[in-house]
């Protein structure tokens, strides 16, 4: 069980970001997934088709490209691109996590993963 003096980080499932150890999680900290209630219920269909898309189109690029987010987003949604931005950030640290991409900003690989 954890307490205040050994807090432990975990990263969220749905959105990717790092969060730590709450006191009202005390009693189930090893079962905690999510960051909050609201990231608990987004994860849909839609986030598995963006990390798709991010896949397939940084491996139509050659070895060392990158892709923007609002490529992926405009490939999913061509009208309605803008709306999925946070979802389409979202999911590229999602695969972040998971080492399948590496997240850059500037060129540079993007350690944490509280990007913009």
């Amino acid at each position: 069980m954890a307490t205040q003096s050994n807090i432990e980080h975990k990263n969220c499932l749905t959105c990717g970001r790092p969060f730590s150890w709450r006191k009202k999680w005390e009693k189930d900290w090893d079962n905690v997934r999510y960051c909050s209630r609201a990231c608990k219920r987004s994860l849909s269909s839609q986030d598995k088709k963006l990390e798709e898309m991010i896949l397939t189109l940084l491996q139509q690029r050659k070895t060392g490209s990158s892709i923007c987010p609002s490529e992926a987003a405009r490939a999913l949604e061509p009208n309605k691109w803008r709306m999925l931005m946070e979802q389409t950030r979202r999911a590229a640290r999602r695969l972040s996590l998971q080492g399948k991409i590496d997240v850059t900003q500037k060129g540079r690989v993007v350690k944490s993963l509280n990007f913009k």
